[in-house]
């Protein structure tokens, strides 16, 4: 059966802020060029570990939904999807969206990861895309989303692993961004290399029989390069990335700014290529 309507709780209230363990922040951020960048995401490309196990009468919950647009893609095959995120403007959004799209078996609240805003056995499938990367206590974060499962039930996640990016023409500013990227996830509590600790962490928050398997994300035409590419070379300057960056004392300005420019000479050039690996979980909550 679909879960029943949820407790929504304002983004700042003081049970919000203890959810989130000390100096833990989102290094993303919002920036536009990012949310475009969610924007494209769907469930077909993102889920498709899951979606041969995915049931038609499954109730599902998408942990860390964004702007929503994987969440509608697994509520049209299932009973129900309900998307859950920290931001109040993403969940407005993805609202916005199932609207205009016409999917009125999905939902969306605001919560946390770590204090899922529903009873213990509501869901068969608790799935989460990129988002353990961003957490400082990922196992903690898995076993809420074993609470809310149901016995036998499946979660399915998918992080990426920024050390196995790899990329040509190689440039050194590219280099040093890769590291940098990885020092500032680490001082805001997360794990850039989150693809190859999934296993680990599923089974440390108690589930079982996990199906472990790996895709690649590559960015090696045009559209791919004036992307990701296009993308970055905002983000390294624009976004809360760049001010974690800075005020952490990891970049100067003008370290943001070589890198941009590397970015986006690697978009522009005809041979450029950019690829990496995502690891990728499906376990069972067994019986207590």
């Amino acid at each position: 059966m679909p879960p029943t309507a949820p407790v929504t709780r304002a983004l700042d209230s003081p049970a919000m802020a203890q959810d989130r363990p000390e100096g833990e922040r989102y290094t993303h951020g919002y920036h536009d060029a990012i949310l475009e960048s969610y924007r494209r995401r769907t469930a077909e490309a993102c889920a498709a570990f899951l979606l041969p196990r995915l049931q038609p009468d499954a109730a599902v919950l998408d942990v860390g939904c964004g702007p929503g647009t994987i969440t509608l893609g697994l509520a049209r095959r299932a009973q129900t999807a309900v998307g859950v995120d920290t931001s109040v403007e993403m969940v407005e959004s993805a609202r916005r969206l199932a609207t205009e799209e016409g999917v009125d078996n999905a939902g969306f609240e605001v919560g946390s990861a770590y204090d899922l805003p529903w009873d213990a056995g509501s869901f068969d499938v608790v799935y989460a895309h990129q988002v353990m990367q961003h957490l400082s206590d990922p196992v903690r974060a898995l076993r809420e989303a074993r609470r809310v499962l149901r016995p036998g039930g499946l979660v399915a996640v998918r992080d990426s692993d920024y050390q196995t990016m790899v990329h040509a023409p190689v440039e050194p500013a590219l280099k040093f961004w890769l590291s940098l990227y990885h020092e500032v996830a680490e001082a805001n509590g997360g794990e850039a290399d989150a693809g190859r600790h999934l296993p680990g962490w599923v089974r440390a928050a108690g589930f079982a029989d996990p199906v472990v398997t790996t895709s690649t994300t590559t960015y090696a035409d045009a559209a791919g390069r004036e992307f990701w590419g296009g993308m970055w070379a905002v983000r390294v300057t624009d976004s809360d990335f760049a001010e974690h960056a800075v005020s952490a004392g990891l970049a100067m300005r003008g370290d943001l700014v070589a890198i941009s420019a590397a970015f986006q000479r690697w978009a522009d050039h005809p041979s450029g290529f950019w690829a990496w690996l995502n690891g990728e979980v499906v376990a069972v909550r067994p019986p207590d």
